[in-house]
């Protein structure tokens, strides 16, 4: 069995139906991160597979949101083309319209699963996990991201030349629904601090400031070089470690930026500049190696 030693690259924007390769099959601590947005459709369910290779003779974890009979999910296993008795969650953290998070979480006894941050659900391992080599993806969804990470084992990040700090580049199209910037990069040991601006032309849109000697996350936006009311509230200990990896996904939605880091939803920030495809430009400054950007 392949060692799970860094995280395999992501898919970006994947067309649905996706199918595709799980590099080294599941192991325990991986989480697989989905970005994604539930489209209006005729269609009134989606689903996630984490299956035995291309074949759907044995699905090791069958994750279905329906949306109908008001709203539930079914978890079920396929093993040997046989469907075993189903589990329901009588509740759908899902909208029609909507864009979503789903981390899985593959741990010794059972996959956890949570939804936009929250805890949604355990189900508990019927196969071998580490039969599931391949994840597929159906329904009536638009993907905008799938990740891999591994958080026992960070991932071997080595310096990367095209990154010089201060970095600066275009967001093609500026923000929209479901656009989704992704930031990686390793916190300096000495680090003070360090901020990513999404920027609309001289004004910048968001600011976010992970401050190391405050121990807090600022966020705030600056319009004609005037800086408005700082938000510091965090549902969680502070996320940044000096001398450690980050990955920060910055999602948009129609109202809000829904920001998370190492797959862990960390804050909304909503839109003061209403002009999305006006932010057209990100910024990164600051106490880190950076390692990869996607914007």
């Amino acid at each position: 069995m392949a060692s799970h030693s860094g995280s395999q690259p992501p898919f970006v924007n994947p067309c649905v139906p996706f199918t595709g390769s799980i590099h080294g099959g599941l192991q325990e601590g991986l989480q697989i991160t989905i970005n994604g947005t539930v489209l209006f459709s005729s269609e009134n369910r989606f689903h996630v597979n984490f299956q035995s290779s291309y074949s759907q003779n044995d699905i090791i974890f069958h994750f279905n949101p329906r949306f109908e009979s008001g709203g539930f999910v079914v978890c079920n296993t396929k093993q040997a083309g046989h469907w075993g008795s189903e589990e329901r969650m009588m509740q759908l953290p899902f909208q029609k319209g909507s864009s979503f998070q789903i981390c899985f979480l593959v741990q010794s006894a059972h996959f956890q699963v949570t939804v936009n941050g929250k805890h949604f659900l355990q189900y508990m391992h019927r196969m071998p996990f580490h039969q599931a080599d391949t994840i597929s993806i159906s329904g009536a969804v638009q993907l905008s991201y799938i990740g891999f990470q591994n958080p026992v084992i960070p991932p071997v990040v080595y310096p990367n030349p095209s990154y010089p700090l201060p970095y600066y580049t275009s967001i093609m199209g500026g923000l929209y629904p479901s656009k989704t910037i992704m930031v990686t990069g390793i916190v300096l040991p000495s680090a003070q601090r360090f901020h990513i601006n999404l920027r609309c032309g001289s004004d910048i849109a968001f600011h976010l400031n992970p401050r190391f000697t405050e121990n807090a996350v600022v966020r705030n936006t600056q319009i004609n070089g005037s800086w408005g009311i700082e938000e510091r509230a965090l549902p969680r200990k502070m996320p940044f470690r000096r001398g450690q990896n980050f990955l920060v996904c910055i999602m948009c939605e129609s109202h809000c930026l829904k920001v998370a880091v190492d797959g862990q939803h960390l804050c909304e920030y909503w839109h003061r500049l209403n002009n999305l495809p006006a932010i057209n430009s990100l910024e990164v400054v600051g106490d880190i190696q950076l390692t990869h950007v996607l914007a």
